[in-house]
């Protein structure tokens, strides 16, 4: 996730990437410039696809894929893959089986993905959220989620009596820092004072750490939950509560009907649908692809009809700007942690950064 440079997801980067196989190894090259009559593609998923997050979310692309393609592709896919070498175990495997390319969707998939590959030339690999990729078999896509972060916290901020968040993340890799660095300062364009709690819980999916660490974070004062965790856990918590809270990843709003307010939404879908059509074409090539709300890659879930009007009008406006490039959350002067100026007025935090920030604003506890 830490390249400097990224593509947005546009149909014409087909035949951008056609072109690039012309640098491809004699085998790969002849892989992916045949046409094909049926793509068997693969997807291995870090949760269980009920998580109703993450994983979810992504299957749900996998559904779409089917759903638009028909008979023209047949698609597997493996749930809780732990990040690590069964990761590598898992990907050997669908080479092995015939799957013609094959979707690792989680950061920690990203080694083992690289190695893979270099072993299955004639194999397409896609890997989600990471910044490795090479130009003959593997490219990479991602979602700017922290887009939908700064709708969140402009919505957390209105709502909240107490003035904090708790925010309940998962691993402290430049994805998650992104998203609470994004929430927060959205948060104290509203409210200048707004403090967000963060408890790490070193998992993507465990729901009793996750509930865990939203009680402890409401004991504390917070009246608005965030996470970036894959279970509705810390929103039933939230709902049991009576606080404010947020999906991950999908509309989870079944779970908590008072609490939820709205969600991210991943719309992988339209993005599995162009690399698949792109080897049945014969015109697949590896792409680096970094695509948000503008793109279709992110959205958001329903308002909840309980948020005040002024809240939705905000909340609205956040994403209707984000969409025409005209709001960027992550635009100085932005300080951090420490009061110390780390983005001058009116300047932007390059991509290349943002793909590598390791460091908190002004109102995040950690």
């Amino acid at each position: 996730m830490f390249l400097t440079s990224r593509r947005r997801m546009i149909a014409g980067a087909l035949s951008l990437a056609a072109a690039s196989a012309l640098a491809m190894p004699a085998s790969a090259q002849e892989a992916f410039s045949k046409p094909k009559d049926q793509v068997k593609a693969a997807f291995v998923y870090v949760g269980p696809v009920g998580d109703y997050g993450y994983s979810f979310a992504h299957d749900q692309g996998r559904k779409y894929l089917e759903e638009k393609l028909g008979d023209k592709v047949k698609t597997t896919f493996v749930e809780n893959v732990a990040e690590g070498p069964d990761t590598e175990r898992v990907l050997r495997q669908l080479a092995q089986d015939g799957n013609d390319i094959i979707f690792s969707t989680s950061f920690g998939f990203m080694n083992p993905t690289v190695k893979v590959a270099k072993e299955f030339p004639n194999v397409a690999f896609d890997h989600a959220t990471g910044y490795k990729k090479n130009d003959t078999n593997m490219g990479i896509y991602n979602s700017r989620f922290y887009q939908g972060r700064a709708v969140l916290g402009t919505i957390a901020a209105m709502m909240s009596k107490t003035g904090k968040a708790g925010y309940v993340a998962s691993f402290p890799i430049p994805e998650v820092v992104m998203g609470i660095d994004a929430f927060t300062l959205a948060a104290r364009k509203v409210n200048p004072d707004f403090q967000v709690q963060v408890v790490w819980v070193n998992s993507w999916y465990d729901p009793a750490k996750e509930a865990d660490a939203t009680k402890a974070l409401l004991d504390q004062g917070a009246d608005v939950i965030t996470q970036h965790t894959d279970s509705p856990a810390p929103l039933q918590v939230a709902e049991e509560r009576g606080a404010v809270a947020f999906g991950q990843a999908w509309d989870m709003s079944s779970f908590a009907p008072n609490a939820h307010m709205t969600a991210i939404v991943d719309h992988w879908g339209p993005y599995y649908v162009e690399e698949v059509q792109a080897l049945l074409d014969g015109k697949w090539a590896p792409r680096d692809i970094w695509g948000g709300m503008k793109e279709d890659i992110l959205e958001m879930a329903p308002f909840n009809p309980k948020m005040p009007d002024d809240v939705k009008a905000a909340a609205q406006k956040v994403i209707d700007e984000t969409k025409a490039g005209t709001y960027e959350i992550f635009t100085g002067p932005i300080k951090d942690q420490n009061g110390e100026l780390k983005v001058k007025d009116g300047e932007k935090i390059p991509d290349g950064d943002l793909l590598k920030l390791d460091w908190y604003v002004e109102g995040v506890k950690s």
